[in-house]
């Protein structure tokens, strides 16, 4: 795909979302940082479900520790792997507390030493939260990168490095929320809905069907 391809999808997904934003709900950077450790392998509705009480009660590093892995864990039981998350996300609560001042830090590094945060993790934080051009990959937007041909690679880390080398900079900002909002209610992996789909003129999918 071309540089003019790849800029007239970014320039249709702008003019049909110019705001775009993440679907967890979420008031502070401790709150995203923590709904997006509890939507690995959970959906945005569900983890949505379970953060209303839960930050209703406890919001801030220091009163989800104060709340205690048990009643966190009863908070959160009805997302897959509670148990894990629980316990993580006390152990990234007392590090918060202990090394940064009870804030969510603004680092790289600092963020994926923490427990339950990977790579993707610290990409959304740092995009969502603090306004940095990164692209968190997941498996919507590996799938649209690849099947439209916009930054084609094997791996999470392959897709990620292209689409920031050919993603122009006026559109990197908000390139993550663009595309994987596409891949989960446009371009699904069972389904491809080319007939709504307004970058389908550009996509360079072999099985697609006018």
């Amino acid at each position: 795909m071309n540089a003019a391809r790849r800029r007239e999808i970014y320039a249709r997904l702008r003019a049909a979302n110019p705001s775009p934003t993440t679907e967890l709900e979420y008031s502070t950077p401790f709150e995203l940082l923590i709904s997006v450790i509890l939507s690995a392998q959970a959906t945005d509705v569900s983890v949505n479900k379970a953060t209303r009480s839960l930050y209703a009660e406890a919001n801030t590093p220091e009163a989800m520790l104060a709340l205690g892995e048990a009643r966190l864990r009863h908070h959160i039981r009805t997302i897959g792997l509670f148990n894990t998350k629980a316990a993580n996300i006390i152990r990234t609560c007392a590090m918060l507390v202990d090394l940064h001042g009870g804030e969510v830090p603004r680092d790289r590094a600092a963020l994926e030493a923490l427990p339950g945060v990977g790579r993707k993790t610290a990409n959304v934080i740092l995009n969502t939260a603090f306004g940095e051009p990164t692209i968190a990959v997941d498996t919507h937007i590996f799938r649209v990168a690849n099947r439209t041909g916009l930054a084609p690679g094997k791996t999470v880390r392959q897709v990620e490095d292209k689409l920031l080398k050919v993603t122009p900079q006026e559109y990197r900002r908000n390139a993550h929320h663009w595309l994987i909002l596409h891949g989960r209610y446009v371009c699904g992996a069972h389904e491809p809905h080319g007939d709504v789909c307004f970058i389908f003129v550009f996509c360079e999918f072999k099985g697609k069907t006018a």
